[in-house]
């Protein structure tokens, strides 16, 4: 008898131990949940659209509109031709309130002018803009000699500048100008906000003489300062050209160990348009933020360096609700009081000789459909009475076929019961015969 060993074996472990990565269970989350949900319907949505045929130039005069309103917009909105007519209340109706939209600017061109509509959801106003001149993001970036770029600056929304839009003695649309235009953007918390939130900055500037509105697009730069160009390149791992020196110590003093001028520092180390030297803009950062070197209480240097895209354009109406009330401000035509309440008496007899026609064209309607089910109800019923009666005769004909051969059954069995009497009646007369004989 041989006894057999058996050994278990498992299996090597692949990985690290599984760790725990579960946030805790909140306390009272219906409460939190609300608490977000009112926060997040506080934030102002915008929705960026073309309306009708456009140029290439103001195609993307849209798309680099919907990168500027970042990140509360729809980036990868697509318009259907089909719907590039629509009006703003049907965007309003079926896009914009569904989807939380607080804002929606519409772009469109003639043959002589682009304009720029921008309307209040839901209930307006509507103002009318004329885009005068606009210049694309990679016409700015063009002709720049140091284009900034960065991975994170659109995950927050711009801190808005308003200027020269005057004080509270400004005229009404200025006002209302100002106050859109602020409240398209989320409204900044001090004593909450970060540093690291801070990073565009959208410029609207009113020129009153010429009635223009001009919209630039900027963005944060901060350089620490306080030590030499040269280590700052260093530390912000702008390493120079260093192959016609002997050592490093040479870039730094400018000089090499006999004294003589370094060869290449007279050409490293110049003062660029992204390292800004006035001391009017140098800050301590209360806050860490973007870029290396600029920690916590380090003093800094702030620049804004220019995104795109430029926009100048001229208000030309206000109206009422979206886009289809009455005008209380137009930029071209000055009515008195008079007019205006001749032309709104006008417009609502307008208003309600349309509605009587919708009503009576909806009464024709319904008197149509109403006739036409009457017609198909009575062209169904006598298809039903007319299969009916179809039926009756059948079920009459089979019922008289059924009856006339119940009689030939009878009449056949009469005569067979009449042959048999008279068959029986012959043989009892043979009988008979037989017997008396």
């Amino acid at each position: 008898y041989f006894r057999l060993k058996v050994t278990s074996y498992t299996m090597p472990r692949v990985g690290n131990r599984r760790k725990k990565r579960r946030t805790h269970v909140v306390d009272n989350e219906t409460a939190q949940s609300a608490l977000i949900s009112n926060e997040t319907l506080k934030v102002p949505k915008s929705l960026i659209v073309r309306r009708g045929k456009v140029e290439s130039e103001v195609s993307q005069l849209v798309d680099d509109f919907r990168k500027l309103m970042l990140p509360y917009t729809a980036l990868n909105f697509k318009e259907d031709a089909r719907n590039r007519k629509h009006t703003l209340s049907t965007y309003a109706k079926e896009l914009a309130m569904p989807m939380g939209v607080s804002h929606i600017l519409a772009i469109s061109q003639n043959l002589e002018h682009v304009n720029l509509r921008l309307a209040r959801v839901p209930e307006g106003p509507t103002m009318t803009f004329r885009v005068t001149q606009f210049s694309l993001m990679k016409n700015v970036v063009a002709v720049q000699r140091r284009p900034y770029t960065s991975k994170g600056i659109y995950q927050h929304s711009p801190i808005v500048v308003t200027n020269n839009f005057g004080d509270a003695n400004a005229p009404p649309h200025v006002k209302l100008m100002r106050i859109t235009f602020q409240n398209m953007f989320p409204a900044i918390n001090v004593a909450d906000i970060k540093l690291n939130q801070c990073r565009r900055v959208v410029l609207f500037n009113f020129m009153e003489e010429e009635g223009i509105v001009e919209m630039r697009h900027y963005a944060i730069k901060a350089t620490p300062t306080g030590v030499d160009r040269k280590v700052r390149r260093i530390v912000q791992n702008k390493l120079p050209n260093l192959k016609r020196l002997n050592d490093i110590a040479d870039y730094i003093t400018g000089t090499t160990l006999s004294g003589n001028i370094a060869p290449s520092a007279s050409t490293i180390g110049n003062v660029s348009d992204s390292e800004p030297e006035d001391e009017t803009s140098h800050v301590v950062l209360a806050q860490k933020f973007s870029g290396k070197g600029n920690g916590k209480q380090q003093k800094s240097a702030l620049k804004l360096v220019e995104l795109g895209p430029r926009i100048s354009m001229k208000m030309l109406k206000v109206e009422r609700g979206m886009g289809m009330g009455d005008v209380m401000y137009h930029a071209l035509i000055t009515k008195t009081p008079e007019e205006v309440r001749e032309l709104k008496e006008r417009k609502e007899k307008e208003i309600n000789l349309k509605k009587q026609r919708r009503d009576t064209q909806d009464r024709n309607v319904e008197k149509k459909r109403k006739a036409k089910e009457e017609k198909l109800s009575t062209k169904r019923q006598r298809k039903e009475d007319r299969q009916r009666a179809a039926m009756d005769a059948l079920r009459n004909e089979t019922t008289k076929t059924n009856s006339s051969s119940d009689d030939s059954d009878n009449t056949s069995d009469n005569e067979g019961a009449d042959s048999d009497d008279n068959s029986s009646s012959d043989d009892d007369e043979d009988e008979s015969d037989d017997a008396s004989s």
